[in-house]
């Protein structure tokens, strides 16, 4: 959600919403696992949650309602598996290292602008 390319304030809010609840539900996700193991879900890999849900929702939306279960289950104990290392005594900056680098806006056809730098190179 780093950007919001939306115009109207409407459509904003409810860009907004939809990344609060895409959140939510990926957190309640990862509190499935750790509670049947007796652990905190903020010990789980927020990161390692998206990529075991993008690995599995393939198999999760052609799966047989029975098969569905089964798949289900084992995306949770996947989940698991991702936990996030010791960070006793982290201390990160919260800043952006790289900065996006300024670029001039194409305000003409690219078929001209590439006729433009072909002729003058």
């Amino acid at each position: 959600m780093d950007v919001l390319r939306c115009m109207s304030t409407e459509i904003v809010n409810n860009d907004i919403w939809l990344h609060l609840l895409d959140y939510n539900l990926i957190r309640h996700l990862m509190a499935k696992p750790a509670e049947a193991e007796d652990k905190q879900p903020r010990l789980l890999s927020f990161k390692g949650t998206l990529r075991t849900m993008t690995a599995f929702q393939d198999a999760l939306r052609w799966a047989t309602p029975r098969i569905r279960d089964c798949q289900f289950q084992a995306m949770l104990k996947a989940i698991y598996e991702h936990r996030v290392g010791d960070r006793f005594g982290r201390l990160e900056p919260r800043a952006n290292k790289r900065r996006p680098m300024a670029q001039k806006y194409l305000m003409q056809p690219r078929k001209l602008a590439r006729k433009r730098l072909l002729g003058s190179g």
